[in-house]
């Protein structure tokens, strides 16, 4: 199998380093491209001469290659080297070993849904109201090298924690949160749990209720349509900051992506 593995170096800050996974993975013959500031992922993805291809790197690093793998019908390997590293865990792999990920350019296959927002993939959820709001604080600060960029980003965001008025699926609705995801989410206090599943074929959207999030309001579907009274909506897709052209046409697209995942044991 000819393979390809895209390398996002500013992903994470751990061991390995991008250099050791570089060599690592050059060791069991997979072509490496280290993504320049300025790379587009995606047309590289494209282009490449592959049968199969991966992404090293973070939740948000993710999509844009596994887009192409779609296009293109070829097996996609997630090799977990970032901060967050949700979709790796939900599939299994071990997000404290991205060395160990590389076997699953020779291992088994196993379809998996993907979501779309527009055309947009996301693995994940999208999410908007005060989350977004924080996600896209937080970047700002990032970019002009606030030490504290993530609390100041909250701090900022609890300063607009009244609920924003949507339309779902025609129903108005006042929300602080509106997430999207794929697939069933257990969720908890300020925190996003994890999948058991990610073949079920449904998107899942929840919705938090009280000044804490004691209750999520849950709905279930194939699609969803959501309005807001702006034009251009704040977002975090996978996590990343992201700002969207209104109404958000939401689908699922049921065990559309080819995913590679090393052999079992034994």
């Amino acid at each position: 199998m000819a393979a390809r593995l895209f390398l996002n170096p500013r992903s994470g800050s751990g061991r390995p380093s991008a250099e050791e996974l570089e060599a690592e993975a050059r060791r069991h013959g997979i072509d490496v491209h280290v993504l320049g500031a300025d790379d587009d992922a995606a047309e590289l993805a494209r282009s490449a001469r592959a049968d199969a291809l991966g992404m090293a790197g973070g939740d948000g690093s993710l999509a844009d290659v596994a887009a192409v793998a779609i296009e293109r019908d070829l097996p996609f390997v997630c090799v977990p080297f970032g901060t967050r590293n949700h979709f790796a865990r939900d599939v299994g792999l071990d997000r404290g070993d991205p060395l160990g990920a590389l076997a699953a350019f020779q291992g088994e296959e196993r379809r998996v849904d993907v979501g779309r927002v527009g055309e947009r993939l996301f693995l994940n959820n999208v999410s908007l109201g005060l989350y977004a709001h924080l996600v896209h604080e937080r970047e700002r600060h990032r970019r002009r090298r606030a030490v504290l960029a993530r609390t100041r980003a909250l701090w900022l965001s609890l300063r607009h924690r009244g609920a924003r008025r949507f339309t779902i699926d025609g129903e108005p609705v006042l929300a602080r949160v509106v997430l999207v995801a794929n697939n069933h989410y257990d969720l908890d206090l300020f925190n996003v749990g994890e999948r058991r599943r990610l073949d079920e074929g449904l998107l899942h959207l929840f919705i938090p209720h009280g000044l804490l999030p004691e209750t999520w309001e849950e709905r279930s579907a194939a699609s969803f349509a959501i309005d807001a009274a702006r034009a251009r909506v704040d977002s975090a897709i996978d996590g990343e900051p992201v700002r969207l052209e209104t109404p958000l046409e939401f689908r699922i697209e049921p065990r559309a992506l080819r995913l590679l995942l090393p052999p079992e044991p034994g």
